[in-house]
């Protein structure tokens, strides 16, 4: 995440995704063979974060131990990424030099990523190449502390005392228990949402 210069308050954020890919490859009539690939994707936003020219400092920092946490730490908003699992929409095997020698650009893939797979990756001299296509659902946003005014009062002392265990038999506390018509029987369209077909929009809300 890097400031905007020319438009204050405004903040790139670059991320990048990383794919463990699974597949089946048939090479006859027997058993197909698993294999997992690396499949990566860049993405940068343009997201407003605000200003804040105030030095943070925490009672965490513990000075002189292998703590990462800086002592002083600027006022950033601090960029957040929320996914699901992506959709596989496409898959195609292809020849190692059909993309115009786009698969021969070098990557180095984090040390971390690669521990994730059980054998080493393979960067280079595959005569094949998989290419999958897939449909990412993601949020990013930003965010950072703000002081909040908010209404407090006393502390409060319970005044009323936590009943536990009865002397009632369970199978007498069960039958006075409500049957839970509505979780089992969806409500119809008198009592639903809906008094008309819902359209395309109501479905989007």
């Amino acid at each position: 995440m890097e400031a905007v210069s020319f438009n204050r308050g405004f903040y790139t954020v670059d991320v990048k995704y990383f794919y463990r890919i699974t597949a089946d490859a048939f090479t006859g009539v027997g058993r197909p063979t698993e294999v997992e690939g690396l499949a990566t994707f860049d993405k940068r936003v343009i997201l407003f974060g605000s200003e804040g020219n105030a030095k943070i400092y925490s009672s965490r920092t513990s000075l002189g131990e292998a703590d990462e946490q800086r002592i002083r730490q600027a006022n950033m908003p601090i960029a957040v990424v929320e996914v699901v699992d992506p959709i596989c929409l496409n898959v195609k095997l292809v020849e190692r030099c059909e993309r115009g020698g786009c698969c021969d650009a070098a990557f180095e893939a984090p040390e971390n990523i690669c521990r994730c797979f059980d054998d080493e990756l393979v960067m280079d001299g595959s005569e094949k190449r998989m290419y999958c296509t897939l449909g990412q659902f993601s949020l990013i946003r930003l965010e950072r502390d703000s002081q909040l005014l908010i209404n407090s009062i006393d502390f409060c002392m319970p005044e009323k005392e936590c009943v536990g265990s009865t002397d009632d038999s369970p199978c007498d506390l069960f039958k006075r228990i409500r049957f839970p018509v509505d979780e089992f029987f969806p409500p119809d369209i008198k009592n639903s949402k809906f008094t008309d077909p819902p359209t395309h929009k109501d479905m989007c809300k």
